[in-house]
């Protein structure tokens, strides 16, 4: 006679807890200090930090700021947010927009998820 199996943990529609993190930024938009030559570049040569960016995501110099720019990485990491918040993060502080996607290119480049 066999004997049933018991089920203990429920099947999760979605991702897995593992991937969870993923979705998240790697540091938060005014966590400066967390790599300071990001920080540095942002403030010293935003231009330079900004082709940087684009150069990484294969995209044209010129659009490393823009709103695109940043809908368009969060939604390639399924990153939660809205254009919403993007053009609002892009309007009032575009040095920590950039500095922001930088320092999660380079932290996902670590992890292996870039």
């Amino acid at each position: 006679m066999a004997v049933p199996s018991v089920v203990t943990i429920q099947p999760q529609y979605g991702m897995l807890a593992s991937t969870a993190s993923r979705n998240l930024w790697q540091t938060g938009l005014m966590d400066c200090c967390t790599d300071c030559s990001v920080c540095c570049c942002g403030l010293f040569c935003f231009l330079c930090l900004t082709c940087e960016v684009a150069g990484d995501m294969n995209e044209c110099c010129l659009c490393g700021s823009s709103v695109a720019m940043r809908t368009l990485y969060r939604t390639r990491y399924n990153i939660s947010g809205s254009i919403c918040s993007d053009y609002c993060i892009t309007l009032w502080c575009p040095v920590c927009s950039v500095c922001q996607i930088k320092r999660d290119i380079n932290r996902r480049r670590e992890l292996g998820i870039f």
